[in-house]
């Protein structure tokens, strides 16, 4: 197991430049290397969502049972979030949304309808820029943090965070350690290019579904309003299709088996969200 302090980065970093150091006193081009291939490996470690490179990344659960959970990012959408409650209610399934802290802002009443429904909330970053892990530390930071601040005026505080496109660098580990929060991916998607891509949306889902699989779709209107129904039927059909294989669908906190929120202290002071547990209890409402 690895410490607090060190990654697996961390560990093969060391290692290249300890084989660099000792291939250099039989030959020096020799001794390049390693050093070459830890290189490549950090470049293209971010933009695999499953690999624990940089930080611990939590991309599927750990249940041991015939259950997997779905999640949405993007949101809230005025448009596609209510639709997307009401499927859900009818199916009987509690999701996890990693919204946008913009949005949550411009949308409040969509996210009072979220936790109504008994749905959890993650962080998804505050303007969802897809070059942020590019950018200093301190504007992850902000990014990060700002989302937290505007999710806490509805009385909860998201401990699980989704980078923008799934993509992670070395620095998210100390910031998230900083916010007490740990990173969540997902291990099954419909490759949907952020609902553009919707036919065979369904399909794509089921055909590599397993057990305890994290599968991460996306709550916004599609480009085309013509294609809101397809996304919904498709949405649909993911559902149903899970039910259909045996299998259940979990919240997310209870796939992972660690809290995904937790409501602040004051939870139960002038909200209008009936659902709220002891303030020493977190997780799910």
């Amino acid at each position: 197991m690895l410490s607090n302090s060190l990654s697996p980065a961390h560990l093969l970093g060391f290692a290249s430049f300890f084989a660099a150091f000792v291939l250099a006193f039989f030959d020096v081009a020799l001794a390049v290397a390693p050093l070459l291939l830890f290189v490549a490996l950090c470049m293209v470690a971010p933009f695999l969502p499953r690999f624990s490179f940089f930080l611990p990344i939590i991309s599927r659960g750990n249940s041991g049972q015939k259950a997997v959970s779905i999640t949405f990012d993007d949101g809230p959408d005025p448009f596609s979030t209510e639709p997307l409650l009401a499927l859900l209610e009818q199916h009987g399934v509690k999701a996890t949304f990693f919204v946008v802290g913009k949005k949550a802002a411009n949308h409040p009443q969509l996210i009072k309808k979220i936790l109504k429904r008994g749905h959890l909330l993650g962080n998804h970053s505050y303007s969802h820029d897809n070059l942020c892990m590019l950018k200093s530390s301190k504007h992850l930071f902000r990014e990060i943090s700002a989302a937290q601040e505007v999710l806490a005026r509805f009385h909860v505080r998201p401990l699980a965070f989704r980078p923008p496109v799934g993509i992670t660098n070395p620095k998210l580990w100390r910031v998230l350690k900083e916010l007490g929060m740990v990173n969540v991916n997902f291990s099954c998607r419909g490759l949907d290019a952020g609902n553009r891509r919707l036919n065979g949306l369904s399909r794509r889902v089921l055909k590599h579904l397993r057990s305890d699989h994290i599968i991460a779709l996306h709550d916004v209107m599609p480009k085309r309003p013509a294609a809101f129904n397809l996304w919904l039927n498709e949405i649909d059909k993911v559902l149903q299709g899970i039910k259909d294989r045996g299998l259940e669908i979990l919240p997310l906190s209870e796939l992972i088996g660690r809290p995904v929120m937790i409501w602040a202290p004051d939870a139960r002071d002038g909200c209008d969200c009936p659902l709220h547990r002891p303030c020493s209890e977190p997780g799910r409402p």
